[in-house]
């Protein structure tokens, strides 16, 4: 019997180790995210694409699909303007950047305007 003792130290172990792990899968994913912001140039309805320049100037082209989540921004994919700034976090394919989050960039100061009236709730266009 005295076998037995260990099996559910080494249970405790493994089922430790498997926590750790998905901890560290769960960090890679994340900071497999980047965020972009600036300022959108132009949209492409057919592609499902838009591209922003970012504040280096940067030109940049951003895919969406169904999964991509469209906050504060009326219609969604449709509510996105040209001029509008926005942030963006998008996460790299083999096809290029895939929007994962979009929102209209919140003004440094001043007013509440620039957006496009992108302040009326969330929207998973």
């Amino acid at each position: 019997m005295a076998r037995n003792k260990g099996v559910p130290a080494l249970l405790a172990i493994a089922v430790l180790a498997g926590a750790l792990m998905l901890g560290v899968l769960a960090t890679q994913a994340q900071a497999a995210l980047i965020h972009l912001d600036g300022t959108i140039l132009s949209k492409d309805v057919g592609a499902k694409t838009f591209r922003i320049s970012t504040q280096s100037g940067k030109q940049v082209r951003v895919k969406v699909n169904a999964s991509t989540v469209f906050q504060r921004i009326t219609g969604g994919f449709g509510g996105l303007r040209k001029g509008m700034r926005v942030e963006v976090e998008a996460k790299q394919t083999s096809s290029g950047l895939l929007a994962k989050h979009v929102e209209p960039k919140e003004s440094g100061g001043g007013g509440g305007g620039g957006g496009g009236g992108g302040n009326d709730g969330p929207n998973h266009g």
